[in-house]
């Protein structure tokens, strides 16, 4: 039986013990604590960690978090409102508790609500978020709150303490009760702060204290910040298996997984009966992969039903028991799916390498560390034309021959060889994932724009927004689009979705259709309106306009953005100076800009392309010199007047 099974058996079942390390009751607080006006070891803060204590349990996959944060300006009173970020795939926040402390040790209890809503979405990203505010929260107050955790067995598989924060902490405190059912090992992949003991084991417990931490630098486009901070992982795997021989340990575990795969998948009577179903002898080699991946595809994916509906779908994943279970029942989990494709595939005689991927959206994985359990997602490579090519088929959404974007430029592995086969993932190209927009528009003698919008996702753009709505209804979907079209304007607009995008497709591009409306747009200077260039800048409007830079800059996928709009102008009116030409290529990052005007109408195309990924900060210079350039160029007037050939004026 395998590790996901027995956490699957163990500790779905939600049950709680009390973590014995846990603080029973509230700290005690000292005077100088209540009298402190700042922290020399952190001069300028706003607020500081008095005390962080983070104390959990795994063997009742449950974590209890302790935080009591000094307030020392008045920019500090912002973190009177709390946010307790959480995947809610894979744990819940429980038993909150919070207080506010006065200088002169008056207490006012929390007895307000705690409201659940979203953090972070999009691009395949969502978090939520357990939020609440103190009150009566000044300058020199203290505020502290504590809470649980009650996690999911995936929760444990992902066992790891976080060390810094936002804030400087003056004292932190570590526990963690081990799963004894596993064997386990601890590394710390940035070290430990300075300072500090590694962690040790202690009559069971593992624990861990750090002093005077400094404040953690988020910064814009940056890689996810628990990947960057202090943190130490803890790994389970099955007893009797650890190992230091990070090549052995991947050539057992690389076996494991293809036996459990062949199992699962040796139906070839049933395969050969399914494929007269779907593909054609005299299909091409290409046209044959296809309709199998696509039919595939066409199978209810438990693993992406609604959050409610979870537990029901593991129930029906786990009574499925070989690819012919999962035709015949017309449903499965992602692995089960990726395995009734390979199956089929190679029935049809394709050569199939199973592929299991690590994903770089919350950590970038490392095959040093033996971490098995961070290789969280199963594709298949197969052989064509001469070519490898990477297919999800257990991913809804994801088109032929692309990937999501967190299984691309990723370490795989390849299970099915010998010695286990390190690979990395493709990374599309920029043209692959594009947002195309397209647009007529007229120009009233306000400055209002008004007009039809065609907006165009197509590759990885249309792939995750399907799959970030895949679960929502008709007005969601569109409150969905709406919203985002808001953000890529620099002024208020007012859109209306008119059409009814295709949220099913895969290869096909997820087309919205407005009407379009942008009052102000251009602002009159005497006789003449002037007209910005930059529509659909607001992405870029205040990127990277920091002078220094301390993480690496981390853009998730390449990228096309392109815009084609033609603009008609008032009656009698004509434009009489247009920006020149603007064109900036670093290889990397491209900008090209361009104005026509003729008779009384303007035509502006846009383009902006990245081809990165992860960028060092010591180029960051270059890249904030590009986007000055995509800034300055975006802002440039075009200048529009009455045509004094027609007017006579």
């Amino acid at each position: 039986m395998g590790l996901r099974t027995l956490l699957a058996l163990g500790l779905l079942t939600g049950s709680i013990a009390t973590n014995s390390v846990k603080a029973d009751d509230w700290l005690p607080v000292s005077q100088d604590d209540l009298r402190m006006t700042s922290e020399p070891k952190a001069p300028g803060a706003s607020a500081i960690f008095l005390y962080r204590q983070v104390d959990r349990d795994d063997a009742h996959c449950a974590e209890h978090d302790y935080e009591r944060i000094k307030i020392l300006s008045e920019e500090g009173r912002k973190y009177a409102n709390i946010q307790i970020p959480y995947n809610k795939r894979l744990e819940s926040v429980r038993d909150v508790e919070a207080r506010t402390i006065q200088p002169d040790g008056t207490i006012v209890k929390f007895d307000g609500m705690v409201y659940d809503g979203t953090l972070a979405e999009g691009r395949g990203l969502r978090l939520r978020t357990a939020s609440f505010t103190l009150p009566d929260v000044g300058v020199g107050s203290i505020i502290e709150y504590r809470y649980r955790r009650s996690l999911w067995c995936t929760g444990v598989i992902s066992s790891r303490w976080i060390l810094g924060g936002d804030l400087f902490t003056r004292l932190g405190k570590f526990s963690l009760e081990r799963d004894p059912r596993f064997s386990l090992r601890w590394s710390w992949p940035h070290g430990v702060p300075e300072g500090a003991d590694a962690p040790r084991l202690e009559k069971g417990v593992i624990r861990l204290e750090v002093h005077d931490v400094p404040a953690f630098v988020t910064e814009e486009v940056m890689p996810p910040a628990n990947e960057m901070r202090y943190r130490v992982d803890f790994i389970y795997s099955q007893p009797g298996t650890t190992t230091k021989d990070a090549q052995e340990f991947w050539n057992k575990y690389a076996k494991n997984v293809a036996t459990n795969m062949e199992r699962f998948m040796d139906e070839r009577k049933a395969m050969e009966r399914v494929l007269a179903q779907v593909i054609q002898p005299a299909d091409a080699p290409q046209a044959k992969l296809r309709k199998i991946y696509a039919r595939v595809q066409q199978l209810r994916n438990l693993d992406y039903e609604r959050q409610s509906d979870q537990e029901a779908a593991r129930e029906q994943a786990s009574d499925l028991h070989s690819v012919k279970d999962v035709w015949e029942r017309g449903y499965g989990n992602a692995w089960q799916m990726t395995m009734l494709f390979i199956a089929l595939a190679r029935g049809a005689g394709f050569h199939v390498d199973p592929t299991v991927v690590s994903t770089r959206n919350l950590y970038f994985f490392d095959p040093r560390v033996m971490n098995a359990l961070e290789l969280d997602a199963t594709i298949a490579c197969v052989q064509l034309d001469g070519k490898d090519v990477f297919l999800a088929p257990g991913v809804p959404f994801a088109p032929f021959g692309l990937l999501p974007w967190p299984q691309t430029q990723a370490a795989a592995l390849k299970v099915e060889q010998r010695p286990a086969t390190w690979i990395y993932t493709p990374l599309p190209p920029a043209s692959d994932s594009r947002i195309e927009r397209s647009a007529s528009l007229t120009l009233a003698d306000s400055g209002t724009l008004t007009g039809k919008l065609t907006v165009r996702y197509s590759g990885i753009e249309a792939m995750w927004r399907r799959l970030d709505e895949r679960n929502e209804d008709e007005i969601e979907r569109r409150r969905f689009l709406e919203k985002e079209l808001e953000r890529e304007v620099p002024s208020g607009i007012e859109a209306k979705l008119v059409n009814s995008p295709d949220w099913t497709g895969a290869d096909t591009p997820l087309v919205a259709e407005y009407e379009f409306s942008v009052p102000g747009w251009a602002s009159r200077a005497g006789k003449r309106s002037l007209v910005p260039v930059g529509l659909f800048g607001a992405a870029q409007k205040h990127l990277f306009e920091h002078g220094q830079r301390v993480q690496p800059i981390y853009f998730h996928y390449p990228y096309t953005e392109t815009d084609d709009l033609t603009i008609e102008l008032p009656t009698g009116w004509t434009a009489s100076s247009v920006p020149h030409e603007k064109s900036l290529d670093l290889k990397g990052l491209v900008y090209k800009s361009t104005v026509e005007s003729s008779s009384h109408s303007l035509h502006m195309v846009r383009e902006l392309k990245s081809s990165l990924t992860l960028v060092k900060p010591e180029a960051y210079p270059a890249v904030q010199t590009f986007f000055q350039t995509v800034r300055t160029g975006d802002e440039e007037q075009i200048v529009v007047s009455p045509d004094t050939r027609t007017t006579g004026k």
